[in-house]
């Protein structure tokens, strides 16, 4: 099984293509540029392991939470290529796909919170587990003030994401293990290893049905950072 995943919704860039379990990924810290990045590194991943788009049998990307304009441009690209291939497509939380970066980075399977700084003085938040080749997930998704988390003390937390702006004021509320990594982004190769399970359980849905997961109602272009 062939399968295309982006990742548009942060501060980076990036396309990657899971190949009956390879991962090849493109990846670029292009904050504000994905519009124009975007396609460039398909192309570039697809070249790298020898695969046309007809090869693919679904496409993948990260619907958010995050930036308006990154959500809503890999949204957009992803129904256009479903479109034209006619193939399913799996929507991945741009959390959780932060958390599996972060739980590999720092080679545990203990509590990862995932957290982005959403602007306008709160965060989106969301705690996974990664064991056993699975992610779990520990706390739903949600946007919160910093200082108005939900009760996360059943568990030790490795933090990781551009939240940890407020990482002092979140950890008078939960329990931190080690220094927050605010270098850990959400990446395609993440999305492409949570979508692949999904697909091959027959979880892609029509393209028209492929929608962003914005969790405000009122949004900005510039809500991540």
């Amino acid at each position: 099984m062939k399968l295309l995943a982006i990742e548009t919704a942060t501060t980076s860039c990036s396309a990657a293509l899971w190949s009956d379990g390879e991962v090849h990924e493109a990846f670029e810290p292009v904050e504000r540029r994905q519009t124009e990045r975007i396609l460039p590194l398909i192309e570039s991943v697809l070249t790298e392991a020898g695969v046309t788009r007809v090869q693919l049998d679904g496409v993948a990307f990260s619907h958010g939470p995050g930036a308006f304009t990154g959500v809503r441009v890999g949204t957009s690209v992803i129904q256009g290529l479903a479109l034209s291939l006619q193939v399913p497509v799996v929507g991945v939380s741009t959390l959780a796909a932060c958390a599996l970066e972060g739980a590999n980075a720092m080679h545990t399977d203990e509590a990862v919170l995932a957290v982005f700084d959403a602007r306008m003085g709160e965060i989106y938040l969301g705690g996974y587990r990664f064991r056993d080749e699975r992610l779990a997930c520990l706390v739903e998704d949600g946007l919160y003030p910093p200082e108005q988390v939900p009760d996360l003390s059943g568990h030790v937390w490795q933090g990781v994401g551009s939240g940890g702006v407020y990482a002092d004021t979140l950890g008078q509320q939960l329990p931190l293990r080690g220094a927050w990594r605010t270098d850990i982004v959400p990446r395609a190769r993440a999305v492409a290893r949570l979508a692949a399970p999904r697909l091959i359980a027959g979880e892609g849905v029509p393209a028209e049905q492929a929608q962003p997961v914005y969790l405000r109602n009122r949004v900005t272009g510039g809500a991540v950072r």
